[in-house]
């Protein structure tokens, strides 16, 4: 009897052997199979077809660690085709060797005052640059190591002195145009800048506060005129130079490279965060180069490829896309600088890679659909059909008709120049019904990311042949991801049908720390080495992460409720009237009120289509009457979204005015200033509160 057990149990193992060789998805789900590295492998992971999990600690036996199938047992440190590139210099130098005579950075030149097409520089030219930008700096007696400030916004040489940092051991420090005088202030003396790169718009703002900076020697002016450049007094210690002149002060006494360490700075990235003072986020040469290389496992480019640069180059999502180019040889145009021509600019490039953020995306949906509406009749009835049509084969997993690009599509993808081939979210989370719209309309592949400054950019990304919306994939295979319990929000691995948790991440993409702030730095970096984002996520069958809430803006209601607003305000996003939403609540008040910066297209639309007469629009965000009629709609969205009760807004104040970064309502990468938004609005929301007492029975306000 015991021998024949011990035949059948070596049988079932043998046979569980050859099953876990080749592993395929669950019936339920659409995820592609994954072959496994070796039979043995199965004893170290267990395949989820887009992640592999793993235990954090062996002896605790909890299945809770994902990482990318594509590397589960080695987290991407290195370019597995080139492990000898160590560091942001290294990138650069290979390609300016291997693709010389490229085309590398494009801007528009002006003839007669018109803006024409785009003027190149190759990645040997770019090089040349590099290199005496860099000799310049040594000769104006900049010490290797010295923090350097580029203060303007995107163009060539933006990344000619980013090149010429890494070339030469410096550390660079983007000063936001957007952040104001009082942070750039701030930034310099707190990474105590010793150089600054800026334009003559922004030197006027340097110049006047140049007492307050000790730190700083010298100033380069982009595009500035020798003979206009001011004159400071010797007493100031500062010299102002133009780029041209630094140029050819560095060409004269071109200084070998000075290359850095892997584990050398390569950037401190300041975020401006909602509240308090900018972070500095310390980034080395490591953490860029293992997330780019991560990145490369699932996407990649080809010197024939072209990109557009407009999304800000001192946010971290466009400087690994930078780096992202380099390594692969890609043309990089960049945009006039007015966010107002980029559709002109992209139908002069026409790029073959577009990187974007939500908002110009729901901008782009929002455009087509009310002019797919405006042109009715047999035109709507084609899109609508096209567009049905073209979703059902991607959702039978079929080619679609190309008659309906030919009919129909192939006029919109000439909004973006016609050649796109990849589109890119980040930033934000994507509506799916978005991503969706692109993915009909646009073809070529659609991927939505999830990443943060601290964690070097990309932490996921969507797998290609993914067909699935509403999350943001599976690991960068650079790094590893688990979900830790957040019981006071009821988030916990246990949950079913999908763990929740607070999404933690470790490896070597994370950052070394907050510049000069080791308390912040442990906040958020425990003992293990896992760095805890402030996102809640949960993981989707095939080892999909999906973003469902933010642990740090969630507020109480009066009877203990929990809110996590963001999630409410990107629900209403989808209202037609609403191009901005802030949705409020406390634990003084039983209920929600929101502030809508109405869509004034939409909202002058709506008043024709119902006959209301009115003599502006303030006139009409004021009536009582439309105020009942977009908290109408907004309640239909939301219960669309299911919302649970005390989700819904009970109230709205209707605004022209649009949050921006200007009026101090937006951060620079368009998240909302909850704080600031709160002190700005603040006679709104009690007026609110106060019709709503009034008005309610049942409103509850705790004294």
């Amino acid at each position: 009897m015991d021998s024949a057990m011990t035949a059948h149990d070596m049988a079932q193992r043998r046979i569980k052997a050859i099953h876990g060789h080749l592993t395929t998805a669950a019936a339920h789900d659409d995820s592609p199979p994954q072959l496994r590295h070796s039979p043995t492998a199965g004893e170290f992971f267990s395949d989820q077809g887009y992640s592999a999990v793993l235990p954090e600690k062996l002896q605790t036996g909890k299945w809770n660690v994902y990482r990318s199938a594509r590397s589960p047992l080695k987290l991407v440190s290195r370019f597995s085709d080139h492990p000898e590139i160590a560091t942001l210099h290294d990138n650069f130098t290979r390609s300016v060797e291997i693709f010389r005579d490229y085309k590398y950075l494009g801007t528009r030149i002006r003839v007669d005052g018109t803006v024409g097409d785009y003027k190149w520089m190759t990645y040997g030219e770019a090089g040349t640059a590099r290199a005496a930008i860099g000799s310049g700096l040594i000769y104006h007696g900049i010490p290797k190591g010295s923090t350097i400030g580029i203060y303007f916004i995107n163009r060539p040489e933006w990344m000619v002195v980013d090149h010429a940092c890494s070339a030469y051991s410096y550390i660079s420090v983007p000063l936001y145009d957007t952040l104001g005088p009082d942070a750039v202030k701030y930034i310099v003396n707190h990474a105590v800048v010793h150089a600054i790169f800026c334009v003559p718009q922004t030197l006027n703002s340097l110049l006047s506060f140049l007492s307050e900076i000790p730190s700083t020697r010298l100033i380069v002016v982009v595009g500035g005129i020798d003979d206009q450049m001011p004159s400071l007094p010797s007493s100031t210690g500062v010299q102002v130079v133009t780029y041209s002149k630094l140029l050819s002060q560095g060409r004269s006494s071109l200084q070998p490279f000075c290359p850095p360490k892997p584990e050398d700075i390569a950037t401190i990235c300041y975020t401006s965060g909602t509240t308090g003072t900018p972070k500095g986020v310390v980034l080395t040469h490591g953490n860029f180069i293992a997330n780019v290389a991560g990145i490369s496992l699932s996407t990649s480019y080809s010197p024939s490829d072209v990109f557009i640069s407009y999304l800000p180059l001192a946010h971290i999502y466009e400087r690994v896309n930078q780096i992202m180019t380099v390594y692969f040889g890609v043309a990089v145009g960049f945009y006039q600088g007015d966010n107002m021509k980029l559709m002109d600019d992209l139908a002069a490039l026409r790029p073959t890679v577009f990187c974007s953020v939500p908002r110009l995306y729901n901008r782009i949906y929002a455009g087509i659909m009310n002019a797919v509406k405006a042109s009715g009749g047999l035109r709507e009835r084609l899109f609508n059909a096209a567009y049905n049509a073209k979703k059902q084969a991607l959702l039978n997993g079929k080619n679609p008709s190309p008659i309906w690009d030919r009919l129909v599509f192939n006029k919109i993808k000439d909004r973006l120049g016609g050649r796109v081939r990849l589109m890119v979210s980040g930033a934000s989370p994507l509506s799916p019904d978005v991503l969706e719209f692109l993915r009909i309309c646009f073809g070529g592949r659609i991927i939505e990311g999830y990443g943060m400054t601290e964690t070097t950019s990309p932490i996921s990304s969507m797998d290609e042949g993914d067909n699935l919306n509403g999350h943001v994939g599976s690991p960068n295979p650079a790094c590893e991801v688990k979900l830790v319990d957040v019981p006071e929000m009821n988030y916990t691995s246990d949950d079913k049908p999908y763990p929740r948790g607070e999404i933690c991440i470790r490896g070597p993409i994370v950052f070394q720390g907050y510049y000069k702030d080791e308390e912040q730095t442990r906040e958020v970096i425990d003992e293990d080495g896992w760095f805890h984002s402030g996102d809640i996520g949960l993981w989707l069958p095939g080892g999909r992460l999906k973003i469902i809430d933010r642990k740090k803006n969630i507020f109480k209601l009066a009877q203990g409720e929990y809110i996590a607003p963001e999630k409410i305000e990107n629900v209403y996003a989808k209202c037609k009237f609403v191009a901005q939403c802030f949705v409020y609540g406390d634990s003084l008040n039983s209920s929600l009120v929101a502030v809508v910066a109405v869509d004034p297209d939409v909202l002058k639309g709506w008043a024709a289509s119902e006959g209301i007469k009115y003599e502006n629009l303030s006139q009409l965000c004021n009536d009582p009457s439309v105020k009942a009629a977009i908290l109408a709609d907004m309640d239909a969205v939301g219960r669309e979204a299911q919302l649970r009760g005390f989700e819904f807004v009970k109230a709205v104040t209707l605004v022209l005015e649009q949050f921006t970064v200007e009026n101090g309502l937006l951060t620079p990468t368009f998240k909302i200033k909850r704080p600031q938004a709160k002190a700005y609005y603040e006679k709104a929301i009690s007026n609110m509160y106060a019709a709503l007492a009034a008005s309610d029975p049942s409103f509850q306000k705790v004294l």
